[in-house]
């Protein structure tokens, strides 16, 4: 398993290596950082000026490489904005961000995995329907607007929950960010659940065609135990790549949820150096997602290796 594990660690740098580079090249057919700077002040001098000092008066590939030296060196650079190091800003921001992935996943896969277990088993009757159809009517509904529907409902309606931000001012308990955290989180929750529901079904209904299933249904073994003891394990292998495919996807979809509920996370930092071009954050957060998807695609086989002992990972 060591050896696999860093086996896999060496070949993510050339593919890191690759991510990056694309993300700078698009990153730079954008435009140009310098086309934001407006304002009464703002003159040929004054961008001149910043393009020596931003660096932008070298070609692409001497930027890129510039970049990349200050990476190796753990520096990821500074906010063109703020002046701040982007590392600061980004350990400033992914805890949040982790916090609302963590519980959308959980709750996603909290009623995903009941949910299609239940429809396996009652195959053709009304609950597998019934099931069925709410995951495509979950699946079907945009992110952004079930959350003005949730925020209509609970913040306008009902006064029950805040709309937005992390934590009320002057307060910051845990109950007051369980509060924030319960509609951004259902939001992403419901996307899980719904896009998973009929995956899990398919899963379960697989592995209970198996012979050794009926072998141990012929034997007398009660349906809970064989379901608990048989399906349920070895249906856990494709469970477990849904999950490590959608520790990316989260990560990269939380950011629409963050600017509806002015959550404080990456996404809303992401969107700020987008719409400014602020290459340093851009590159910043765009290297942790590619490192997200490298951890997350090694800890699913990792998991793989857990779930099932007669995998043997070369």
């Amino acid at each position: 398993m060591l050896k696999y594990i860093l086996k896999k660690i060496l070949l993510a740098v050339p593919i890191l290596l690759g991510i990056t580079l694309i993300d700078y090249a698009l990153m730079s057919l954008a435009g140009s950082p310098l086309d934001m700077l407006t304002g009464p002040r703002i003159n040929e001098a004054a961008k001149a000026l910043r393009a020596e000092r931003w660096g932008l008066t070298q070609g692409f590939f001497a930027q890129y490489l510039a970049w990349l030296r200050e990476v190796l060196h753990g520096n990821l650079g500074y906010s063109w904005q703020s002046y701040q190091p982007v590392r600061e800003l980004i350990a400033d921001h992914i805890g949040p961000t982790l916090l609302l992935m963590t519980s959308g996943l959980v709750l996603g896969f909290a009623f995903a995995v009941p949910a299609g277990i239940t429809s396996a088993v009652h195959r053709y009757q009304k609950r597998d329907y019934a099931l069925v159809t709410l995951s495509f009517v979950l699946c079907s509904i945009p992110g952004f607007f079930f959350a003005l529907i949730l925020i209509w409902l609970f913040t306008v309606q009902l006064g029950w929950l805040p709309s937005g931000g992390m934590m009320t001012p002057g307060d910051g308990s845990a109950a007051d960010v369980l509060r924030h955290l319960v509609m951004p989180a259902l939001v992403l929750g419901v996307g899980v659940a719904g896009t998973n529901i009929r995956y899990i079904r398919s899963s379960v209904l697989e592995i209970m065609q198996a012979d050794y299933l009926r072998t141990a249904k012929s034997k007398g073994i009660g349906r809970r135990l064989v379901l608990r003891r048989h399906a349920v394990r070895n249906a856990l292998l494709p469970i477990i790549t849904v999950i490590g495919m959608e520790v990316p996807v989260l990560f990269g979809g939380s950011i629409i949820v963050e600017q509806v509920f002015s959550w404080p996370g990456l996404g809303l930092m992401t969107m700020s150096a987008v719409t400014s071009r602020n290459y340093p954050v851009i590159m910043g957060v765009c290297l942790l997602s590619a490192v997200v998807v490298q951890a997350a695609n090694l800890l699913t086989d990792i998991l793989y290796a857990l779930a099932d002992p007669t995998i043997r990972l070369s």
